[in-house]
């Protein structure tokens, strides 16, 4: 019999993936932008990559508190709400004619926006909704969709580039987001409506002291950390880097949309591994690849094929650390809290993210390479992969009432 407190799978999944494929898909392809909006105002790589900088921070930041409203509240509210800022961010990144408004756009509002409507806001869903002998592979679902919108979307930003200009362009993704907010009533919850909050266990003060106080969670966090100064500066910087060693800017879109591609298998497949594989192995096993396919590819002659096939192998690295710190969330304290717990554990992500592009435009403005980082992101994944193994995966005992929530 259908419990009448649960939301069907399908739905959860369907509209779960197509609202992180335009979150995160639009996201991903800002990397496009860097050039064009630069030489149009006249300013440096830095001021569009302070503006990136603080996008992640202010995500990674506000992502906290839009956990625990979409908690406490459901949901629906945060998803509208993000649909909106992640609208007028996009119009006035076009708009913007100062630095500073630029970052107040590109950086405030739409770091706004991403906190609610991505993977912490759609993971709590699915925590909920998704029974735990399934909640792994879910969430490997999700997360795929959020690669396939990395897929399908940076060739057709820059399509739109082309075609209607790098403002305009801006201006079509504006409208184009707004659908979040019609997906958002497919996850709207059925305990959450009309506000009531589900039952808990643990204030929200208790549960920060109780995760804050397990080294589990203080080294997911710092593995977190690192993904973060990873995939941006990677996903920020990889069309200009490519510019400089003489490769054309279709170069860097392919390179990009095939991350995206090959993020799809990547995410699912550890999603799915995590079923089966204790999840900080997986972690630990991606870092350490990671770092491999970036010494790799720096030892090659740069070329469209190196290019390529760095990539296909990046793409199955890139978001495929999503799922498992997450379930491994889940599967230490429960899902009453998830979404927040999943929003502390982001904002070290964050932190990684505004270090890995900020670096990535000041040491290229100081240095005239991007060298120095490249070297960065390869000694942050081996200490990443060193930190996820001592992880504990075992639920946290708080008495007979643990199962239910768990």
């Amino acid at each position: 019999m259908h419990d009448p407190r649960r939301l069907s799978p399908v739905q959860v999944l369907l509209c779960g993936a197509l609202v992180v494929t335009l979150s995160m898909g639009i996201r991903h392809g800002f990397g496009l932008w860097l050039q064009p909006l630069t030489q149009a105002h006249g300013w440096t790589r830095e001021h569009f990559a302070f503006a990136m900088a603080v996008q992640n921070l202010a995500w990674g930041l506000l992502g906290i508190g839009a956990g625990m409203l979409a908690d406490r509240f459901g949901p629906y509210r945060v998803l509208w709400a993000g649909a909106l800022l992640y609208a007028l961010g996009l119009a006035g990144m076009a708009l913007a004619t100062q630095p500073w408004l630029f970052t107040l756009a590109a950086g405030v509002l739409i770091g706004a926006a991403q906190a609610g409507t991505t993977y912490a806001i759609v993971y709590g869903v699915i925590g909920r909704q998704i029974e735990p002998q399934r909640r792994s592979w879910a969430m490997g679902v999700a997360a795929a969709a959020g690669s396939f919108g990395q897929f399908l979307m940076v060739p057709l930003e820059g399509w739109l580039i082309d075609r209607l200009g790098w403002q305009a362009a801006l201006l079509a993704l504006a409208a184009a987001v707004l659908a979040i907010g019609p997906l958002a009533l497919g996850l709207r919850e059925p305990d959450f409506r009309g506000g009531a909050p589900l039952a808990r266990e643990q204030s929200v003060a208790q549960a920060v002291r109780e995760a804050f106080a397990q080294r589990s969670f203080q080294l997911l966090m710092a593995g977190y950390f690192v993904c973060g100064f990873q995939v941006v500066f990677i996903g920020v910087h990889m069309p200009s880097f490519l510019k400089d060693q003489g490769l054309g800017p279709g170069v860097a879109s392919t390179a990009l949309a095939l991350i995206g591609l090959f993020n799809v298998f990547g995410t699912y497949a550890a999603g799915a591994l995590g079923q089966r594989l204790a999840k900080r192995k997986i972690l630990a096993a991606i870092y350490a690849l990671r770092s491999l396919a970036i010494v790799t590819f720096l030892a090659l002659p740069i070329t469209p094929a190196s290019v390529y096939v760095f990539a296909a192998v990046m793409g199955l690295l890139w978001l495929s650390t999503v799922p498992p710190t997450n379930a491994i969330v889940a599967q230490i304290f429960g899902v009453a809290h998830l979404s927040m717990l999943g929003g502390f554990v982001f904002f070290s992500h964050q932190v990684g993210s505004f270090l890995g592009v900020w670096l990535g435009g000041l040491l290229y403005d100081r240095s005239g390479s991007y060298d120095i980082v490249w070297w960065l992101a390869i000694a942050l994944g081996v200490l990443a992969a060193m930190v996820n193994l001592p992880v504990r995966e075992a639920p946290l005992p708080r008495g007979p009432q643990r199962a239910a929530t768990a």
